[in-house]
């Protein structure tokens, strides 16, 4: 068998990227560790509004209409869940990419038990107010998860990047569908939620920063890589396009919400647009993200003039294009 050829000099392998990012993970985990708060997702289920459903309870079935719940709120709430439903495979991918020991096996396994009670909460509020189709939904969920997640990132730095973006776009997803909702117990729980996925942004947005400064010329072509190319992890859920056009209509993530608060308070944070040092690939790479930004002010003033007449065609009514399928004899809009 033969022994493969060592990297070429001076290129960093995985493995030695994050041995030399340890002590940044160390600092960055103990840091959350101090700050990040606990809470229970049963405190946010309104369980004295919830009735027995249809099934071996023989309660009331599913109905359109029993949720006050704008119709876009329940399509973000859906995609919201969906997407945290597929923890498992997430774990997988990130315990692979940075390992199980030391700081980083650490912060594995603490993210991952922080980001379960976010699908606990979301579904036993959705449940208990009926906000949509449960067997649609559970449709939904199985054909999800089976499908599982698989990250392209090509290198450790991709998914640095990566993780750092779609945590900052899911913590103004969470945030946005609880302020627009129009109930406060809605609004509470998804400011929990939101307060976790900003601690873990912080977390990985510090190793961005140390990456950053420990390899700018792998860092910045990998960060122009990922937000040029940026997709969240739900974006092959069922439905997702028709949903992800409504949440937009309703302002809860639109490209505006992408460009203002995601993209651009990371390129400040890290100073991508003044470092020096980058080398001509860091260069370049800083040219494509200027561009990027760009393009999304332009994509910004466009969807400015598509969204009056999508605001009233409807989509911030209750029981428009929501999650309202027929039940169990049919698939549903949660499960399209």
């Amino acid at each position: 068998m033969e022994t493969p050829d060592p990297p070429p000099r001076g290129k960093r392998t995985p493995v030695d990227f994050l041995a030399e990012l340890e002590p940044c993970a160390a600092r960055s985990l103990d840091r959350h560790l101090a700050v990040s708060r606990e809470w229970f997702p049963h405190e946010f289920v309104p369980w004295s509004e919830a009735q027995d459903f249809d099934g071996p309870l023989n309660g009331q079935p599913w109905r359109p209409g029993q949720s006050s719940l704008p119709a876009a709120v329940r399509d973000a709430l859906v995609v919201n869940l969906l997407t945290e439903d597929n923890l498992p495979s997430y774990h997988r991918e990130i315990a692979v990419r940075f390992g199980r020991d030391g700081a980083w096996g650490t912060w594995v396994h603490r993210w991952t038990a922080e980001e379960a009670r976010h699908a606990d909460a979301l579904r036993g509020y959705l449940y208990a107010g009926r906000g949509v189709d449960p067997i649609a939904l559970e449709r939904a969920r199985m054909r999800h998860m089976s499908s599982g997640y698989t990250s392209d990132q090509p290198s450790v730095v991709h998914a640095l990047a990566y993780v750092t973006v779609q945590e900052l776009a899911t913590r103004e997803a969470h945030r946005n569908v609880g302020q627009i909702g129009g109930d406060p117990l809605l609004a509470r729980l998804t400011a929990c939620i939101a307060a976790d996925e900003n601690l873990h942004m912080i977390f990985y947005r510090d190793l961005c920063a140390g990456a950053l400064a420990l390899a700018p010329e792998e860092f910045v072509p990998a960060l122009a890589d990922v937000l040029c190319g940026f997709q969240m992890p739900g974006h092959d859920i069922p439905g997702f396009r028709a949903k992800a056009a409504r949440i937009a209509a309703a302002g809860i993530y639109d490209v505006e919400v992408h460009r203002d608060h995601v993209v651009l308070p990371l390129l400040r944070r890290l100073k991508i647009m003044e470092h020096t040092g980058l080398g001509p690939a860091g260069e370049r790479a800083r040219d494509r993200i200027a561009e990027h930004v760009e393009e999304l002010h332009d994509k910004a003033r466009r969807f400015q003039r598509l969204r009056p007449p999508l605001r009233r065609h409807g989509i911030l009514l209750p029981g428009a294009a929501a999650a309202d399928g027929p039940g169990r004899g049919g698939n549903g809009d949660a499960a399209r």
